[in-house]
């Protein structure tokens, strides 16, 4: 039965803070995991747990991590993770990207030594909700992707969020994996035992599969967005190695083509990288936003093909999601339930989700 939003997010901070993490960092995590639940990015939330928990118990995330920043302009910051969990020093990134934005026009933030972030869409948005135009991204923990015309995975699936505040009240919110679809969302399809669809996934042969575990246990790979040669994966593999030169190159990070990738005894060392720009530079007060809502609006006025399904924009599906869910409830599937009861009982953490 699915469960209110805020048992659903005290019940993902009671784990957290049972792990060790200080009151600030389990409640900014658990924020931004349930804020992926309630929106319907499933494949970052909750379903995160299980890696989590194998990462702590693993001892390869500090659960004490403090973020800092360790070198700086007015436009800039580069930030140290603290070999924690990437949502804390992934928060604090942006939001200094954010007020040395509203202080000098645009910046950018780059974060090292981190760990997986969560949704990126959480901190573009941080963006937008602050009237500014937010850009996100980071490398990945897990190398799972062969380029095109490869057949030895070398990328991670490399996401790419993009968002703009506006007048409606809805941003436009891009928040996008360089693969086919994100790792999360086939690892859902396994807990609950149901297959891919195609086009999804590809065996170690380089050959389409609907098995969910050939990705993750069989040495088979994700599909780079487009899923074939054919259907122009040149341009997902491209974002993706776009992607890792901006998280990556930029802050320090280890490469993810790099043999001590994920080899390290602490944190993956995971790169980030948050720009936030204001259109005050460009344009009067509320301007930018009103072409931003007339520009989506014009969008979701076509005709549909569909009557039943009408065309949206970036970003709609998740407003629609939270307002179902913060209405009816946060759906888990009964497999990924199982799991989260285990962990939280292996921690002694309160189960508040009957």
């Amino acid at each position: 039965m699915p469960a209110p939003y805020e048992t659903h997010r005290a019940q993902l901070k009671a784990i957290l803070a049972s792990w060790g993490m200080p009151e600030e960092n389990a409640e900014a995590t658990a924020d931004i995991l349930s804020w992926a639940d309630l929106h319907g990015v499933d494949s970052h939330g909750m379903s995160m747990i299980p890696g989590y928990d194998k990462l702590r118990r693993d001892g390869r995330a500090n659960m004490q991590a403090r973020p800092r920043i360790i070198k700086e302009t007015p436009v800039s910051a580069l930030v140290d993770g603290d070999g924690g969990l990437g949502h804390v020093p992934a928060k604090f990134g942006m939001q200094v990207a954010i007020d040395k934005a509203r202080q000098s026009g645009m910046a950018i933030t780059a974060v090292r030594n981190s760990a997986h972030f969560g949704a990126t869409g959480y901190y573009t948005l941080m963006a937008a909700k602050a009237g500014l135009i937010g850009m996100a991204c980071t490398s990945a923990s897990s190398i799972q992707v062969a380029p095109t015309f490869g057949k030895e995975a070398k990328l991670g699936t490399d996401p790419w969020s993009f968002a703009a505040p506006s007048a409606d009240g809805n941003p436009f919110l891009l928040d996008m994996a360089t693969t086919t679809v994100a790792a999360g969302r086939i690892r859902n399809k396994a807990n609950e035992g149901l297959d891919c669809p195609p086009g999804w996934v590809l065996d170690r042969e380089g050959l389409p599969s609907v098995d969910p575990t050939v990705a993750r246990e069989k040495g088979g790979f994700l599909t780079s967005l487009g899923g074939s040669p054919e259907n122009s994966s040149y341009k997902g593999y491209s974002l993706a190695v776009m992607v890792n030169i901006l998280g990556a190159c930029l802050s320090g990070a280890t490469l993810i083509t790099d043999p001590m990738h994920c080899k390290k005894p602490q944190g993956n060392d995971i790169g980030h990288c948050f720009i936030a720009i204001d259109p005050g530079l460009f344009r009067e007060p509320g301007a930018f936003e009103a072409d931003v809502a007339r520009f989506c609006g014009d969008l979701r006025a076509t005709t549909p093909v569909d009557p039943a399904q009408p065309v949206m924009v970036a970003g709609d599906p998740q407003w629609q999601n939270a307002a179902t869910r913060m209405r009816d409830g946060i759906p888990v599937g009964a497999g990924l339930m199982r799991q989260i009861r285990q962990i939280a009982q292996a921690s002694a953490a309160p189960w508040l989700l009957d």
